[in-house]
Protein backbone atom coordinates (compact mmCIF):
# COMPACT_ATOMS: atom_id res chain seq x y z
CA UNK A 1 0.00 0.00 0.00
CA UNK A 2 1.60 3.52 -1.03
CA UNK A 3 1.76 6.16 1.51
CA UNK A 4 1.32 9.91 1.48
CA UNK A 5 1.98 12.70 3.45
CA UNK A 6 0.27 15.66 3.58
CA UNK A 7 1.39 19.03 5.19
CA UNK A 8 -0.71 21.12 7.10
CA UNK A 9 0.02 25.09 7.83
CA UNK A 10 -1.78 27.63 9.59
CA UNK A 11 -4.12 29.12 6.91
CA UNK A 12 -4.31 26.03 4.27
CA UNK A 13 -6.82 25.80 1.77
CA UNK A 14 -9.58 23.27 3.42
CA UNK A 15 -11.34 22.25 -0.13
CA UNK A 16 -7.61 21.40 -1.08
CA UNK A 17 -6.25 19.48 1.71
CA UNK A 18 -9.52 17.63 2.33
CA UNK A 19 -10.37 16.45 -1.60
CA UNK A 20 -6.74 15.14 -1.59
CA UNK A 21 -6.79 13.76 1.69
CA UNK A 22 -10.52 12.00 1.08
CA UNK A 23 -9.66 10.44 -2.84
CA UNK A 24 -6.55 9.16 -1.56
CA UNK A 25 -7.56 7.24 1.11
CA UNK A 26 -10.26 6.24 -1.16
CA UNK A 27 -8.37 4.35 -3.15
CA UNK A 28 -6.68 3.24 -0.13
CA UNK A 29 -3.81 5.12 -0.15
CA UNK A 30 -2.17 5.73 3.49
CA UNK A 31 -2.26 9.03 4.19
CA UNK A 32 -0.92 10.62 7.06
CA UNK A 33 -2.25 14.27 8.05
CA UNK A 34 1.07 16.39 9.66
CA UNK A 35 0.90 19.64 11.24
CA UNK A 36 3.61 21.88 11.86
CA UNK A 37 3.73 21.73 15.33
CA UNK A 38 1.45 20.28 17.89
CA UNK A 39 -2.21 20.46 17.89
CA UNK A 40 -5.37 21.23 15.62
CA UNK A 41 -4.40 23.63 12.42
CA UNK A 42 -7.18 26.11 11.19
CA UNK A 43 -7.58 26.48 7.68
CA UNK A 44 -8.43 29.59 5.72
CA UNK A 45 -11.72 29.17 6.15
CA UNK A 46 -11.99 28.45 9.72
CA UNK A 47 -12.06 24.67 9.13
CA UNK A 48 -9.91 23.05 12.32
CA UNK A 49 -8.03 19.44 11.39
CA UNK A 50 -6.28 17.51 13.83
CA UNK A 51 -3.16 16.06 12.45
CA UNK A 52 -2.03 12.36 13.52
CA UNK A 53 1.37 13.57 13.90
CA UNK A 54 3.93 17.03 13.66
CA UNK A 55 6.36 17.10 11.78
CA UNK A 56 8.72 16.25 14.24
CA UNK A 57 7.39 12.79 14.25
CA UNK A 58 7.68 12.19 10.29
CA UNK A 59 10.61 10.44 7.98
CA UNK A 60 9.66 11.36 4.43
CA UNK A 61 11.35 7.68 4.26
CA UNK A 62 8.46 5.94 5.24
CA UNK A 63 6.58 7.84 2.44
CA UNK A 64 6.07 7.62 -1.53
CA UNK A 65 4.66 11.05 -2.02
CA UNK A 66 4.33 14.34 0.08
CA UNK A 67 1.64 16.51 -0.74
CA UNK A 68 1.52 20.42 -0.17
CA UNK A 69 -2.24 22.37 -0.20
CA UNK A 70 -2.22 25.87 -0.99
CA UNK A 71 -4.21 28.63 0.51
CA UNK A 72 -3.21 32.08 2.29
CA UNK A 73 -0.94 32.43 4.49
CA UNK A 74 -0.90 28.61 4.19
CA UNK A 75 1.54 28.16 1.36
CA UNK A 76 3.35 31.02 2.81
CA UNK A 77 3.65 29.36 6.48
CA UNK A 78 4.78 26.28 4.76
CA UNK A 79 7.68 28.01 2.61
CA UNK A 80 8.98 29.44 6.04
CA UNK A 81 9.42 26.46 7.65
CA UNK A 82 13.18 25.42 7.15
CA UNK A 83 11.90 21.82 7.83
CA UNK A 84 9.37 21.35 4.87
CA UNK A 85 11.84 22.93 2.81
CA UNK A 86 14.13 19.82 3.54
CA UNK A 87 11.61 17.70 3.06
CA UNK A 88 10.46 18.78 -0.12
CA UNK A 89 14.42 18.26 -1.05
CA UNK A 90 14.53 14.50 0.36
CA UNK A 91 11.43 13.50 -1.20
CA UNK A 92 12.28 14.96 -4.66
CA UNK A 93 16.02 13.62 -4.33
CA UNK A 94 14.46 10.03 -3.57
CA UNK A 95 12.61 10.34 -6.14
CA UNK A 96 9.39 9.82 -4.32
CA UNK A 97 6.34 12.14 -5.81
CA UNK A 98 6.38 15.50 -4.96
CA UNK A 99 2.79 17.32 -5.07
CA UNK A 100 1.55 20.65 -4.36
CA UNK A 101 -1.52 22.67 -5.51
CA UNK A 102 -2.83 26.19 -5.42
CA UNK A 103 -0.08 28.44 -4.20
CA UNK A 104 2.24 25.44 -3.29
CA UNK A 105 4.27 25.23 -6.40
CA UNK A 106 6.39 28.32 -4.87
CA UNK A 107 7.24 26.12 -1.49
CA UNK A 108 8.91 23.30 -4.58
CA UNK A 109 10.82 26.88 -6.37
CA UNK A 110 12.18 27.25 -3.10
CA UNK A 111 13.45 24.34 -3.07
CA UNK A 112 15.21 24.33 -5.96
CA UNK A 113 13.14 21.31 -7.20
CA UNK A 114 11.29 23.05 -10.43
CA UNK A 115 14.43 23.97 -12.19
CA UNK A 116 13.60 22.95 -15.53
CA UNK A 117 10.54 21.66 -15.06
CA UNK A 118 6.94 22.54 -16.51
CA UNK A 119 4.94 23.15 -13.11
CA UNK A 120 1.25 25.32 -12.64
CA UNK A 121 0.25 27.47 -9.87
CA UNK A 122 -2.66 30.30 -8.77
CA UNK A 123 -3.00 32.12 -11.68
CA UNK A 124 -1.11 35.69 -11.66
CA UNK A 125 1.63 33.68 -9.67
CA UNK A 126 3.47 32.28 -12.42
CA UNK A 127 6.62 34.20 -11.31
CA UNK A 128 7.34 31.94 -8.35
CA UNK A 129 7.75 29.32 -10.65
CA UNK A 130 9.76 30.83 -13.16
CA UNK A 131 11.95 32.39 -9.85
CA UNK A 132 12.74 29.09 -9.25
CA UNK A 133 14.31 27.89 -12.99
CA UNK A 134 10.86 26.22 -14.03
CA UNK A 135 8.50 26.79 -16.78
CA UNK A 136 5.31 28.01 -15.93
CA UNK A 137 2.59 26.29 -18.03
CA UNK A 138 -1.73 26.88 -17.83
CA UNK A 139 -3.55 23.70 -17.05
CA UNK A 140 -5.47 22.25 -14.64
CA UNK A 141 -2.62 19.75 -13.78
CA UNK A 142 0.81 19.34 -14.83
CA UNK A 143 2.92 16.76 -14.56
CA UNK A 144 6.77 16.81 -14.62
CA UNK A 145 8.31 13.50 -13.64
CA UNK A 146 8.03 13.27 -10.11
CA UNK A 147 6.62 16.37 -9.73
CA UNK A 148 2.86 16.87 -10.26
CA UNK A 149 1.53 21.17 -9.79
CA UNK A 150 -2.30 22.32 -9.75
CA UNK A 151 -3.92 25.93 -10.18
CA UNK A 152 -6.44 25.46 -7.10
CA UNK A 153 -9.22 24.92 -5.15
CA UNK A 154 -11.67 24.10 -8.47
CA UNK A 155 -9.22 21.87 -9.79
CA UNK A 156 -8.15 19.58 -6.41
CA UNK A 157 -10.57 17.00 -7.98
CA UNK A 158 -8.50 16.45 -11.18
CA UNK A 159 -4.96 16.65 -8.45
CA UNK A 160 -6.38 14.29 -6.47
CA UNK A 161 -7.13 11.73 -8.71
CA UNK A 162 -3.90 12.33 -10.61
CA UNK A 163 -2.16 11.48 -7.44
CA UNK A 164 -4.59 8.64 -6.83
CA UNK A 165 -3.63 7.40 -10.20
CA UNK A 166 0.30 7.58 -9.45
CA UNK A 167 0.19 6.14 -6.28
CA UNK A 168 -2.81 3.18 -6.39
CA UNK A 169 -2.86 2.87 -9.77
CA UNK A 170 -5.06 3.54 -12.83
CA UNK A 171 -7.77 0.91 -12.64
CA UNK A 172 -8.04 1.99 -8.86
CA UNK A 173 -8.29 6.19 -9.79
CA UNK A 174 -10.65 5.12 -12.40
CA UNK A 175 -13.19 3.40 -9.71
CA UNK A 176 -13.34 6.39 -7.43
CA UNK A 177 -13.68 9.15 -10.10
CA UNK A 178 -16.49 6.72 -11.37
CA UNK A 179 -17.73 6.35 -7.20
CA UNK A 180 -17.61 10.04 -6.80
CA UNK A 181 -19.56 10.62 -10.16
CA UNK A 182 -16.10 13.20 -10.91
CA UNK A 183 -16.49 10.98 -14.15
CA UNK A 184 -19.44 12.92 -15.00
CA UNK A 185 -18.79 16.38 -13.19
CA UNK A 186 -15.43 16.55 -15.02
CA UNK A 187 -16.56 16.11 -18.73
CA UNK A 188 -17.43 19.66 -18.45
CA UNK A 189 -13.74 20.55 -17.29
Amino acid sequence: MARGLVLLAPGFEEIEATTVIDILRRSKVEVTLVGLGPGAVEGAHGIRIMPERSIGEVSVKEYDAIILPGGAPGYENLRRDGRVIEMVKEAHGAGKLVAAICASPAVLSDAGILKGKRGTIYPGMEEEIRRGGGEAKKGFVVIDGNVITSMGPATAIHFALTLAERLAGKDVAEGVRRETLADMALRKG
